[in-house]
């Protein structure tokens, strides 16, 4: 597999213009990039531009924060699944985590995978505000409620993926679960490295400077 296919060329900013936009597509056509990541709000544009491309389109919900309702969170996933999203990047309910609350972090990711059938799901964990033991928590929890990939960040915490966590991830979720790291990736050396330790996708911003 080569290098591009294993990045999600993602923009999430707030401030992302149509312009941008297109741009992102036109460089995970051109660089052979395995996915765009995006806000559901851009959906309709980044589907027409990848018309009749590879490339796979991910959406993000319950983003950044992690804090909305499940049935919001439900809607937002299904939504954009009917809408071309070929993968769901979701952000775990960190404060009931934090809290123990586990049975309910586990329900909202099922019922997620529930409504979007046989798309992939990705959770993301927001490491940097996890100890140890809450990103193990957050990992089995992950597996058993169903999802396809456990993901390191969001890339607007305070910090992003580390080579620690994905090790404890891995460690964790062994086969039963791939992992994306995302969140300050921006230079080769760092992504043959994620690679090494187990990474199936890595996301950023910064694709085709990394490739060069």
């Amino acid at each position: 597999m080569s290098l591009a296919e294993y990045i999600d060329h993602t923009n999430l900013k707030p401030t992302a213009t149509v312009a941008d936009i297109k741009q992102l597509c036109l460089e995970a056509k051109t660089y052979g990039f395995y996915a765009v990541c995006v806000n559901g709000c851009h959906l309709p544009l980044a589907k027409e531009e990848l018309k009749n491309s590879k490339v796979k389109l991910a959406a993000v919900i319950g983003f950044p924060l992690g804090a909305m309702s499940t049935k919001a969170k439900v809607f937002e996933a299904r939504d954009y699944v009917e809408q071309g999203a070929d993968e769901i990047d979701m952000v775990i309910n960190i404060g009931w985590l934090k809290s123990k609350i586990y049975e309910a972090v586990k329900n909202e990711i099922q019922a997620i995978k529930l409504a979007i059938g046989d798309k992939i799901l990705k959770v993301i964990l927001e490491t940097c505000y996890l100890n140890d033991e809450e990103k193990e928590m957050a990992c089995s929890l992950s597996v058993e409620a169903g999802a396809d990939f456990v993901k390191t960040s969001t890339g607007f915490g305070s910090g992003g993926a580390t080579f620690e966590d994905v090790i404890l991830m891995k460690r964790m979720v062994g086969d039963k679960a791939k992992i994306k790291a995302s969140g300050g990736i921006k230079d080769k050396e760092t992504t043959l490295k994620y690679i090494e330790l187990g990474v199936s996708r890595i996301g950023t911003s910064s694709g085709p400077t990394l490739l060069k």
